[in-house]
């Protein structure tokens, strides 16, 4: 009986998983949709949803985004996209069937930057042999 209890705990954390993974594949789809083609603040420039994780709830996401610019054009970014999250959550509320829509938190995501800094590091390291 017992491997029947762990088995049903196991797909049903399986389910759960794979209802977080629908969730977020949603999300990443509407936001990038939503940030990079509807909101009208010049203070935008060039974002990219890179991935969201959402709690294991569903009642937080975080949204990875990536920025083309400078420091200060990422600044500006996250912070008209963290101004605009009541916007968007509602717009996502809209767009979707989801009952309930997570509270959003914009994260920069610099993993481009750093994979860029280290493919030069690396050129240059080689070129100097």
């Amino acid at each position: 009986m017992s491997s029947k209890r762990s088995s049903s705990k196991r797909s049903h954390a399986e389910v759960a998983y794979r209802r977080a993974d629908r969730v977020n594949a949603l999300l990443q789809r509407e936001l990038a949709t939503l940030i990079s083609e509807e909101l009208r603040d010049p203070r935008i420039s060039f974002p990219t949803v890179t991935s969201v994780e959402t709690t294991s709830d569903l009642k937080t996401a975080k949204v990875f985004v990536s920025v083309l610019g400078d420091e200060d054009a990422v600044k500006s970014t996250m912070r008209a996209l963290n101004e605009a999250r009541p916007y968007i959550r509602h717009e996502v509320g809209e767009r979707t069937d989801l009952r309930f829509v997570p509270e959003i938190e914009f994260v920069s995501d610099t993993s481009a930057a750093r994979a860029a800094r280290i493919s030069r590091l690396l050129r240059e390291a080689s070129g100097d042999r």
